[in-house]
């Protein structure tokens, strides 16, 4: 195995990892980012990043399965292919698939709960066909409080109070409920846990504390993915997470690098979702852990369980949306990544970049993160096109 392709919204942290491994590397991706380039041998991106063109708002432009027709030019080159988030694996020959074959019940948030529900806590969850039978349904748990979320998806993305959504239509706003589900909506800490997995054999290598919704990076999703902060400092939260994750990896004989995300609260941990795919702790989990994540996930496919150390140093990660319509200045700061092309503009709650600090001391990790967001944000300039 020499050459791999890696397809899905963005590829490259793990094509940058890859070609450290000494691979070539083929990349089919959304974004195209100017730091993915140095790391592949040949790429195809839907965004053309041309200067002082907009690019465009992320869930209008991007559309199913066209990653995997741009990916379908590398197939023939590719030994082996890594799929991310927002490529269907139906679209690749599962002789190719370096990771799970068959991900239904963990990317079906229903099915995943149906499988999970009788042997791990869950928050309530039903498969509505429209907002009168969410309400319906609703209305008989009068003590709680209930969200509309996609049956599939990544990144928290789509997820709507079913309050202020019933609201929302009664001034007239036009929603699709097709694949949608009603969720009980939880309030506490939400964890996440990084696994690796054989199939039969599993070890969680690092937990976190995800940013949600973090208004400071002007990310308009209220459940929006921002980042992360690991590995968790208490030690007896880490190992709960760490133990449910192994379980539920186990149970679903999954391969590879893995996550499950979760929320704890007075009432217990609950299972959230389940990644069954190389995730975005990604990075957090090279720098605290001082491994190569592409690495560990090829050998978990292949059986072996690589030798991970204890974390040495903390990992921040934020992902900085766009305050506002703005054009891109310099951004190439130390600890920033996913670099778009200058002078580019990026709407308003769009992703900018990424940035991920790390320190021994956590409050350091933190501040430099934050530092660094607010140099971000000084070299983007507001404009109107």
């Amino acid at each position: 195995m020499e050459n791999i392709l890696v397809a899905g919204i963005n590829t490259r942290p793990v094509a940058c990892s890859l070609k450290k491994l000494g691979y070539t590397v083929y990349s089919a991706d959304y974004f195209g980012v100017m730091d993915l380039k140095p790391c592949v041998d040949q790429y195809r991106s839907i965004l053309s990043q041309e200067p002082y063109q907009s690019c465009g708002n992320f869930k209008e432009r991007f559309k199913s399965g066209e990653v995997e027709e741009m990916a379908a030019d590398f197939l023939g080159e590719a030994d082996s292919v890594i799929c991310l988030a927002g490529v269907s694996l139906d679209s690749f020959p599962k002789g190719k698939i370096m990771g799970n074959k068959s991900v239904e019940d963990a990317d079906d948030k229903f099915r995943l709960y149906q499988k999970l529900k009788d042997k791990f806590n869950l928050p309530l969850t039903f498969d509505v066909s429209d907002i009168g039978e969410a309400v319906e349904i609703a209305g008989n748990y009068p003590d709680k409080d209930f969200i509309i979320k996609p049956v599939q998806g990544s990144g928290g993305y789509g997820i709507r109070e079913l309050g202020k959504l019933e609201r929302e239509l009664s001034e007239g706003e036009d929603i699709d409920f097709k694949n949608f589900l009603l969720q009980e909506k939880l309030i506490g800490l939400n964890l996440s846990s990084s696994v690796l997995a054989t199939g039969s054999e599993s070890r969680t290598i690092l937990t976190s504390q995800q940013i949600i919704g973090d208004k400071d990076l002007c990310q308009k999703e209220p459940y929006g993915y921002c980042g992360n902060i690991a590995p968790l400092t208490d030690g007896d939260i880490a190992e709960e997470i760490s133990k449910a994750a192994e379980e539920i990896i186990d149970y679903l004989k999954l391969i590879g690098s893995n996550g499950v995300d979760f929320i704890l609260n007075d009432d217990g941990l609950f299972v959230i979702e389940v990644n069954p795919r190389i995730q975005g702790t990604m990075e957090c989990a090279e720098q605290s852990l001082n491994i190569n994540m592409a690495e560990a996930h090829i050998r978990a496919c292949q059986g072996d369980l690589m030798d991970v150390p204890q974390p040495s140093s903390f990992a921040v990660k934020m992902i900085v949306h766009a305050r506002e319509q703005s054009q891109v200045g310099k951004l190439d700061f130390k600890d920033v990544y996913d670099l778009p092309a200058e002078n580019v503009i990026i709407e308003e709650g769009e992703p900018v970049v990424t940035v991920i600090s790390s320190s021994r001391v956590l409050e350091d990790a933190v501040y430099s993160a934050r530092k660094r967001v607010e140099d971000v944000y000084s070299n983007l300039n507001p404009t109107l096109i």
